[in-house]
């Protein structure tokens, strides 16, 4: 666990319950530190692979693992789901100082063979973290 100062992004979540309606709201804030843009690595990823990331991010636990589906995607990206699967690829095949930001995993169903839902790890090298996650120092 890397002190606060030293990540680059965090990703923060705020629950609101509003008595008027009687729903919650959750709302997903990523703070970006200065160094996140002299480091290189929002220049180098460009602006798709970025928003891509924030995106997936949104989806994430403490461990940086995320279960969306295609739909939530591209929803969350407002593109269609095969433009959201082309981003996703990219990001995938990304790589920061030589190592991959995120990683997919998705394997197939027992007998029946259909794809199982895609498995996301964003990993400590992209500096998200959400609520007290593992960065790495860069």
């Amino acid at each position: 666990m890397t002190n606060d100062h030293q990540r680059l992004v965090s990703v923060e979540t705020q629950s609101e319950y509003n008595l008027t309606s009687g729903k919650s709201e959750t709302r997903i804030f990523v703070k970006m530190y200065v160094d996140a843009v002299k480091k290189g690595l929002i220049a180098d990823i460009g602006p798709e692979r970025w928003q891509t990331l924030c995106v997936l991010s949104s989806f994430m636990n403490a461990d940086g693992e995320c279960y969306p589906t295609q739909e939530q995607i591209a929803g969350a990206l407002n593109v269609s789901r095969e433009t959201a699967n082309r981003r996703i690829k990219s990001l995938c095949g990304y790589r920061w100082q030589d190592r991959p930001l995120v990683i997919k995993k998705q394997g197939r169903e027992g007998k029946s063979q259909r794809w199982e839902n895609a498995r996301y790890t964003i990993l400590p090298i992209s500096q998200l973290a959400i609520f007290d996650g593992d960065t790495e120092e860069l």
